[in-house]
């Protein structure tokens, strides 16, 4: 799994010219499924974002994490995040997992996160055309993969 956090102090999704979801301050994370993923990613990316240390502490730091400022989570499914541009200028897919299987862990890491934070999380819609507006924080972008658990 391959994710985008980024610290926002507003993020929505739009759908079909309609507001689908928004958050204020928090997590807006775009998620991208690959075919060799499995549970295993799943929990071990909920847990490394939700205790992810972000956020501003009193004395300026970032060492609080969206459970510690009680944030809000938006996650939206985003395939293009396994593209590979080795060869010519079109983006190849071929790493992303299949529809079935993408929406199947891409829902599982929305629950697992959930639970994880103990905060609800706001989505986007699996598979639809989906605007994002977002305010991002700081800027403050970190991209995390669980392949390189970096």
């Amino acid at each position: 799994m391959r994710a985008v956090i980024q610290r926002v102090s507003q993020a929505s999704v739009t759908i079909d010219n309609s507001l689908y979801s928004h958050i204020k301050h928090g997590l807006l994370i775009l998620l991208g499924v690959e075919h060799a993923d499995s549970d295993e990613d799943v929990q071990w990316l909920s847990k490394k974002i939700a205790q992810l240390r972000i956020f501003y502490d009193h004395q300026g730091q970032m060492n609080q994490s969206v459970i510690d400022i009680s944030g809000q989570l938006l996650v939206v499914s985003q395939f293009t995040l396994h593209a590979k541009i080795k060869k010519g200028n079109r983006p190849c897919y071929i790493q992303a997992a299949k529809a079935e299987q993408a929406s199947k862990l891409y829902q599982q890491f929305v629950d697992q996160l959930r639970t994880d934070s103990r905060l609800e999380v706001k989505t986007g819609q699996f598979g639809s055309d989906m605007q994002l507006r977002l305010i991002n924080d700081g800027p403050v972008t970190i991209i995390i993969d669980t392949k390189n658990k970096e």
